[in-house]
């Protein structure tokens, strides 16, 4: 016989007569029997009847069976001897422990959510804080495409010009223009293929930096 183990939708247990008896030794029959003959006074006092189920015995076919509340199956225990009353006992605190076991686990999950979460948040907040300066700016994309250029051409342009250098992957400001307002870094975050998390800061040139490139390149076509 399978037996059979339900909570409802409140997350209450509850245990079948089958269990019971698996439990106690007892023989189901018998203690359907038993069930039946303390049901009246349940009833009397709690107002509704024991819940019943079907399952499917060995040979397949549907047999009713109790589906009673942990209270309901300690009013039943009355009628148990001590060892049979104790088995049962045991067996519903092992029930709730796995039941508190598997609320934990769900609650990791949510905090492992939450934390992604709040993870998401604190990156946006830090990419808002350190491209503040960078708002309003434009991409050397931005300025070739207004310019009619390829933005390869414009970047070498700028390289050969000096006012930028080729740095650890990026382009960088040399020295003799920086701290002229003409460009600022903007952070960007991004995940490899392996999942992890990666950062990288462009050149973004600023109002003043793009009216200078203009002027530049003005002069290179006369």
């Amino acid at each position: 016989m399978n037996v059979i183990q339900k909570s409802n939708a409140m997350g209450a247990q509850s245990m079948t007569s089958l269990e019971i008896a698996q439990v106690t030794g007892k023989l189901h029959k018998h203690l359907m029997r038993d069930i039946r003959n303390m049901e009246a006074a349940w009833e009397k006092v709690n107002g509704s009847k024991f819940g019943l189920v079907d399952y499917r015995d060995a040979k397949g076919e549907l047999r009713p069976c109790y589906s009673l509340s942990k209270t309901e199956c300690l009013y039943i225990a009355t009628k148990f001897n001590d060892e049979a009353r104790a088995k049962l006992v045991i067996r519903w605190q092992q029930l709730e422990q796995e039941r508190l076991m598997q609320q934990g686990v769900r609650h990791l999950l949510i905090t492992d959510q939450d934390v992604m979460h709040e993870a998401e948040m604190i990156i946006g907040r830090t990419l808002v804080s350190f491209n503040k300066n960078a708002d309003g700016c434009v991409t050397a994309t931005d300025i070739a495409k207004a310019l009619g250029m390829d933005v390869h051409d414009l970047n070498s342009f700028l390289t050969d010009k000096k006012v930028q250098r080729w740095q650890r992957g990026q382009y960088r400001l040399t020295p003799e223009y920086e701290g002229l307002g003409l460009a600022q870094d903007r952070l960007f975050i991004y995940y490899s293929k392996d999942g992890k998390q990666k950062e990288s800061t462009n050149l973004v040139w600023t109002t003043k930096g793009a009216e200078m490139i203009d002027k530049m390149i003005f002069q290179k076509r006369v």
